[in-house]
């Protein structure tokens, strides 16, 4: 598989993803400069955590104008398959890829720990291999990573099967002081309603390597590129 990812001013998180899906998960990766237009032929775009454009005025908000996304945005809306980590999220959710928003961290702090969270689907390239009895232990950084959707939407991805993770504690449980952000429901990720765009703020990238200590966000990565080269989904 080839992965493209893409690269705004104030990524941060890029090294990360290419170092994981690169060394760690053997992968060929490409870089895609905001700028650009092209894809390349990629075969899964991503577009990682940091601080794009610094996070003036909203986040994502102008990367979202950013000349590759009406790439990403078509590539998608032909069925490509995208992610979006962290920022990555929020510039999805911002350019219109997923539902809902980002809002400011309920506690109006930045917030960089390890947290729990748990698959609520099989149905998906990224959970597909996922136990959803186990509680998976990622690292977040963030200071807007409180999921929002209204009552309509919040419904239809209920209904839909359409989140992907949740915040727990240590055990599995959901409960309001495993949410670290204050984010609907504890929802930690969603995916589209064609379940080929996906979002998360947790940093699975960040808990792939053995000599970090945890890798339990590999998992993560296994499950999508089996899903992909197996077409199980």
């Amino acid at each position: 598989m080839k992965f493209g990812i893409v690269i705004f001013p104030g990524s941060n998180c890029d090294r990360d993803m290419i170092y994981t899906l690169e060394t760690i998960m053997k992968q060929e990766v490409v870089q895609l400069w905001h700028k650009d237009h092209d894809l390349r032929d990629c075969d899964f775009i991503v577009l990682p955590g940091g601080f794009s454009f610094g996070d003036y005025l909203r986040s994502g908000a102008i990367a979202r104008f950013s000349p590759i996304m009406q790439s990403v945005i078509d590539f998608a809306n032909k069925g490509g398959c995208v992610l979006g980590i962290c920022n990555g999220f929020q510039i999805a959710c911002e350019a219109g890829l997923l539902p809902g928003a980002l809002l400011a961290n309920k506690n109006q702090k930045f917030i960089c720990d390890n947290v729990h969270i748990k698959s609520e689907t099989k149905n998906s390239l990224m959970t597909s291999l996922i136990d959803k009895h186990k509680a998976l232990k990622i690292p977040i950084a963030h200071g807007e990573g409180s999921y929002y959707a209204d009552e309509k939407t919040l419904k239809h991805l209920n209904k839909n099967d359409q989140i992907l993770f949740r915040y727990c504690d240590e055990f599995g449980d959901i409960t309001e002081e495993s949410n670290p952000n204050g984010a609907i429901e504890n929802i930690a990720g969603i995916c589209n309603e064609s379940r080929n765009v996906f979002g998360m703020m947790p940093h699975p990238e960040r808990a792939s390597d053995i000599e970090l200590g945890n890798t339990d966000g590999k998992i993560i990565f296994e499950s999508l590129i089996h899903a992909m080269v197996n077409s199980t989904i």
